[in-house]
């Protein structure tokens, strides 16, 4: 079978050469022969090669042959007397080569005149046979020299026994002095010479003291950990358990504590190693999302809400969850969310999605990662440490990180993911205006820290923002809003590959082909899309009718917006085609599906149970969510599945959205297990032919966005949706501190004297220096998620204050550090 991705389990092994003769073809297989059994003329390596007869040579760059035995000769008396060439001696010219010679010629007596080298084992032979005056060997048992030895030396005298008694007593007294002195030297003569050595000696062996290796009490060395491993290699994590990693796609971890920013990882044999370049729009994106972990969502985590579905205000947002956890203090209050940020996600979860074939994650983020303000429930800035504990995670495993701004201030599209269900406060209404600019120094502080050469290569792609409502906000506002994003990333990272993490923009529900042109020659952006079929009209069709929708449906809108907007990704699918599952329009609204969603009249089509009784799925079932997936991934080619893992419920104990599950269908067989077989399921129907243009990748022309573009779209939009001017809108004025995230912390376990490691300050651009937005003391303000209906403050300042805005400095080019 072949292997294109695996080359070395394509190799065609030769058998083992026996003689020329021996295979077909001896000009395909041209090795040199092994020796015929019946062949005597070949020589040992030890034979000198005059030896070897004129017409023999040893093929070019062939060694000498090893083994060179026979087991009979060419002679018809029989046998030799020697079967091995290796025994034989040189051949001796003068007596025709015989080859009875033997190399153990020197067990012969020394001759005084000439030896022929012939070992003789017969008593009865003499010297130089035939000749006349031939010398008989000695008897058995005897020889010549010894008699002539004892004949010419008197045997040695006998010592007296009485000088022996007297050296034996004076070596006693002198072992029992040593025995003595010894022990007294160590236990009392040394130690007090030790101690007027010095203080500073004394100091100089304490510390080679404690700094060395403490025996384990086994009696057995201590063994370092490894710091890297691939298939079947034992990883240890950060609280000390132990699992075998499993990749059968040649991925390799590494993980050292003296190097905590090592980026030798490779999370498959066909995916770039974090040190290495990631070609987009070649390399494929092949990724998952981590939702409902940092920011939940009801359906991901129903066992969350679940318990304050019957307070008097139900949780059905991350707002209200606060609210009603931080009541509960008899359950640990609003702490519930770490045990969940600490255990829904772990480091093992990245060692299986690398396991998977997978090599990007899409992380979403709450605003509150970064900061909140006064009436904000959220757990502010707790999910940020675990979102650094995801970067350690993914660094290990030769991960990628696609950070996304999931949810902003005053809510982009009003849906429960954004933080708080409800109505849209950004870019929208009064508060609109202050919203944008509250979350533009959210980003900012955010690229900032991504940008560190320390998390770069990491955190490679920022998803700015989460599914804004285009049909609300309008695409001219959101535009210019990107606009002004991408500066400031470009900001902190700079301009060209490597500075700096791709800037990915939502298509905010509007076609993809709108999006064209929007920035030209911008650098490294990416245009997210987030196609689902299971949210508009239902059907009762079987799955296995679903198996090219994917392509039929997707595949041309994204091969052409790769080739006129630049690199493409579908930040969010899934299997589902129908909105059946617990909360998966929200807490309490229904299902289309079943005829019971609450937002609008949607006949029933059905019950929901055929599509989440995943247990009793046949076979069939499973194939064709199989296909469905599969066509899926061919036809958006950039992507990252929603999501990696869907939590069980704590009502029926089990998941209750299957169809979202990447990991539980990996687990019962509906999700591929390699997903490179998606490649050509959709038949390669008008295919994006690589590379993208050398301006979308960071290349020549990268950031050069025309002027007159740059002024088209200036920041701020002269008047907001709901809002109308946004002269008349409260603002905030960019003269505030630098608020900057803090890295991670190491503990570094060392035999030696603790390494120095640099995590960065969080901050990757120094000369971006500018004010944050801030409140003007003097100015009032909204409540940040006011409803968009509400008029904004008259007047707006008290005393004259002047209200003012300043956008953000044009990107400038910093040398890395």
């Amino acid at each position: 079978m072949s292997h294109p991705n695996e080359p070395s389990r394509n190799i065609q092994y030769d058998p083992l050469p026996l003689t020329n003769d021996d295979h077909p073809s001896n000009t395909l297989y041209n090795t040199p022969p092994s020796p015929d059994p019946r062949l005597s003329s070949f020589h040992t390596p030890l034979s000198d090669p005059g030896d070897l007869p004129a017409d023999y040579s040893i093929p070019v760059g062939a060694a000498q042959p090893r083994f060179l035995g026979s087991a009979l000769y060419d002679d018809p008396s029989g046998p030799a007397i020697r079967d091995s060439f290796a025994s034989s001696n040189h051949t001796i010219p003068s007596r025709g080569g015989s080859e009875y010679n033997s190399s153990v010629y020197a067990l012969n007596d020394a001759a005084p005149a000439r030896f022929d080298g012939s070992y003789r084992d017969d008593p009865r032979d003499t010297y130089y046979a035939g000749e006349q005056g031939g010398v008989p060997m000695s008897p058995v048992g005897q020889a010549r020299a010894l008699d002539e030895k004892r004949a010419a030396y008197a045997p040695p005298k006998a010592k007296s026994r009485r000088k022996l008694i007297i050296i034996a007593i004076i070596a006693s007294i002198l072992l029992l002095i040593l025995a003595v002195v010894i022990p007294v030297y160590f236990a009392v003569i040394r130690p007090k010479s030790n101690q007027s050595d010095g203080a500073q000696n004394d100091k100089a062996s304490d510390s080679d003291s404690a700094s060395a290796a403490k025996p384990s009490g086994t009696g057995k060395p201590t063994v370092a950990a490894a710091v890297t491993g691939g298939d079947g290699s034992e990883v240890t994590m950060d609280d000390g358990t132990k699992f075998t990693y499993t990749n059968s796609f040649g991925g390799t971890w590494y993980w050292d504590e003296k190097d905590p920013f090592n980026n030798g990882a490779r999370a498959q044999s066909w995916s770039p190693a974090l040190n290495e370049t990631f070609h987009y729009g070649t390399d494929k994106i092949r990724g998952v999302n981590l939702g409902g972990w940092l920011n939940t969502e009801p359906f991901i985590s129903p066992a969350l809400y679940e318990p304050y579905l019957n307070n008097a205000q139900p949780a059905v947002d991350e707002w209200t969850l606060s609210q009603a956890m931080a009541a509960d203090t008899a359950n640990g209050g609003i702490s519930q969310l770490e045990k969940h940020y600490r255990t829904f996600i772990t480091e093992k979860d990245f060692a299986e999605i690398a396991s998977a074939g997978l090599n990007f994650v899409r992380i979403p983020i709450g605003y509150w990662a970064v900061e909140t303000k006064d009436g904000e429930p959220f757990l502010a800035k707790t999910s940020w440490t675990y979102f650094l504990k995801a970067i350690k995670w993914a660094r290990k495993y030769g991960i990628r990180i696609n950070l996304d701004l999931h949810s902003v201030p005053g809510s982009q599209n009003g849906w429960n993911h954004s933080g708080r269900l409800g109505t849209v406060g950004f870019l929208n209404g009064p508060m609109g205006f202050a919203n944008a600019q509250r979350s533009l120094n959210i980003i900012r502080v955010l690229a900032e820290f991504v940008s560190q050469p320390q998390y770069k290569d990491v955190v490679t792609i920022f998803g700015i923002l989460n599914e804004p409502q285009g049909s609300v906000v309008g695409q001219d506002s959101l535009s210019r809003f990107y606009l002004e994003a991408y500066n400031i990333i470009r900001q902190a990272g700079g301009t060209g590959e490597g500075n700096g993490p791709y800037v990915s923009i939502h298509d905010a529900f509007i076609p993809r082909g709108d999006w064209a042109g929007v920035i030209p020659n911008g650098d490294r952006i990416t245009l997210d899309s987030h196609p689902y079929l299971c949210f508009n009209g239902q059907s009762d069709a079987d799955m296995s009718t679903y198996a090219q929708t994917p392509c039929t449906t997707w595949a041309n809108a994204v091969n052409n917006s790769m080739s006129t907007f630049g690199l493409t990704n579908a930040g969010e699918f899934s299997n589902a085609v129908t909105d059946c599952g617990l909360f998966l329009n929200g807490v309490g609204l229904g299902t289309r599906y079943e005829g019971t969603y609450t937002q609008g009249n949607w006949p029933r089509i059905g019950s929901c149970d055929s599509w989440t009784d995943w247990q009793n799925y046949t076979p069939a079932m499973k194939k064709s969510i199989t296909n469905f997936a599969l066509a899926s991934m061919d036809a958006l080619q950039d992507y990252f599945f929603w999501t990696w893992k869907i939590g069980n419920s704590s009502v029926s104990g089990k998941v209750e959205t299957p169809a979202w599950s990447y990991q539980l269908g990996l687990e019962n067989g509906w999700m591929p297990k390699d997903p490179r077989a998606a490649v050509g399921v959709c038949g390669g129907s008008n295919p994006f032919v690589p590379p993208l243009q050398a301006w979308q990748t960071g290349g020549a022309g990268a950031g050069n966005i025309p002027a007159s573009v740059s002024s088209a779209l200036e920041w701020p939009p002269a008047t907001l949706s709901n809002a109308g001017a946004v002269s008349t809108l409260p603002s905030y004025t960019p003269t505030g501190p630098i608020p900057t995230l803090a890295g991670p912390t190491f503990t570094l376990q060392s035999s030696t004297a603790t390494p120095t490691v640099d995590v960065g300050n969080g901050w990757a651009n120094p000369s971006d220096n500018a004010g944050v937005f801030v409140e003007i003391s003097t100015c009032s303000y909204l409540d940040p998620w006011i409803s968009p209906t509400v008029a904004p403050p008259s007047p707006l300042c008290a005393g004259g204050a002047r209200r003012r805005y300043e956008r953000a400095p044009v990107p400038v080019i910093t040398k890395a550090p």
